[in-house]
């Protein structure tokens, strides 16, 4: 390069032998920044490259939902999720959001999960917060685990291993993880197999995991209520609609970079707390706060209008609810992040069945499809009505109750959404 080489000879003659030393370490650190990531014990980690893979929503745990006793004080619980896309490194967070005391965490690790309670031991890494092995979660807080390498592989299933000291009565977690947890008592957490420990399907304090992705990776949060959550699909078969859908995004090049977040919580209304925080509380959280967030997919308000119990509430519930989309929308569209609705779902022969409540969901629905204030519509209702009684699902859909999808409607409502509404990552 004897260009170079001349222009840097007359620059050395005009300064200083120690000016030109200074520039030559400069260039030398240049380079040695520029030549980091050939490894990845070396790799630099500009905070906006994280990216959730995988996140669930937070509420106070009921108590019929609880961990089985003794409870989570000195005692180890494994919890198995299944992420979307993958990376080299990640970390992982945990919450105490709905606490009322401290919760102590001795030790944490997370390893691939073989199945059940069993972990690959090969592929365990330790979780260090602060370089410590353990951290104290004040109430109303988070806490996140320093990086850590690990090829994770998109739409794997790890296992988060967590040995607790003191926790709170309190608990913080999502009851609805169609997951089974093994609680095990004392400290376990160099097991490799926790599977005949006591079982919960619920997931407790852990509230997310980050991982290390390319620019052109997003996030698309899907907020709803149990439906989303997961109602009717397959304890430990992961096949929820957001599950299906990303599992249709990751066979597709254009979409492969997009992580799929299931906001949804069972019981979920939008305008009031029915179960959990309502869903204009948590969307700060939720939603605006997730790093990279590209897409919103809104499905949610059959709680609120199920729940009324006169036309006149109905009616005022339905125009509630457009007013709380139209808030929403804006809040995203600040973000940059574009905002599909998902129109309400037939629930006709189910205890939310009545004359008002029908008529409040085609008055919402029809705002959905027609309003023009969602960058797109994407139609569950169409994709799971009987065409002979559109206000009912399809039996071959429905689990029964008339209300929730089984795994047969969960897919079914995954496969009619067009993928394309995903590809202008940029």
């Amino acid at each position: 390069m004897p260009s170079k080489v001349i222009k840097y000879k007359r620059y050395a003659n005009h300064c200083s032998l120690l000016t030109a030393l200074r520039i030559f370490i400069f260039l030398l650190f240049l380079i040695a920044i520029s030549s980091c990531g050939s490894s990845h014990t070396q790799k630099f980690i500009p905070v906006s490259e994280w990216i959730s893979t995988w996140a669930t929503a937070q509420q106070p745990v009921e108590p019929h939902n609880l961990p089985p006793a003794p409870g989570l004080d000195s005692n180890t619980i494994r919890q198995v999720v299944q992420v979307t896309i993958g990376g080299e490194m990640l970390r992982v967070r945990f919450s105490n959001e709905y606490g009322t005391s401290p919760v102590t965490i001795k030790s944490a690790r997370i390893a691939v999960s073989t199945g059940k309670g069993a972990i690959d031991r090969s592929t365990e890494q330790r979780l260090r917060f602060d370089t410590r092995p353990d951290t104290v979660i004040i109430p109303g807080a988070t806490v996140t685990s320093d990086p850590v390498i690990f090829t994770l592989i998109p739409r794997s299933r790890v296992a988060v291993t967590i040995h607790f000291g003191d926790t709170s009565p309190d608990v913080t977690g999502h009851p609805g993880s169609r997951t089974t947890s093994f609680l095990g008592i004392g400290n376990l957490i160099e097991s490799a197999d926790l599977t005949d420990v006591l079982q919960a399907d619920h997931w407790y304090i852990i509230d997310s995991i980050d991982v290390q992705a390319g620019e052109s990776s997003g996030a698309l949060i899907v907020l709803g209520d149990s439906i989303t959550d997961g109602r009717g699909s397959g304890t430990n078969r992961q096949n929820r609609w957001p599950d299906e859908l990303y599992r249709r995004l990751k066979e597709k090049r254009e979409t492969a970079g997009i992580a799929v977040l299931n906001m949804g919580l069972g019981g979920n209304c939008v305008l009031r707390e029915c179960l959990g925080p309502a869903a204009l509380k948590r969307f700060p959280s939720d939603v605006l706060d997730q790093s990279r967030a590209r897409f919103l997919i809104i499905l949610e308000g059959i709680n609120d209008i199920g729940q009324t119990k006169s036309r006149e509430e109905a009616d005022k519930i339905a125009k509630e609810l457009i007013d709380a989309y139209a808030g929403m929308i804006t809040l995203a569209h600040e973000k940059g992040i574009l905002v599909y609705g998902a129109t309400l779902m037939p629930f006709g022969g189910s205890f939310y069945d009545s004359e008002w409540s029908e008529q409040a969901r085609q008055r919402v629905n029809e705002w959905i499809r027609n309003s023009g204030r969602f960058d797109a519509v994407i139609d569950m209702e169409r994709a799971v009505a009987d065409p002979a009684n559109p206000r009912r699902m399809l039996p071959e859909y429905d689990t029964g109750d008339h209300l929730h999808p089984n795994e047969t409607g969960h897919r079914v409502m995954a496969e009619k959404i067009d993928l394309n509404l995903f590809i202008p990552l940029k």
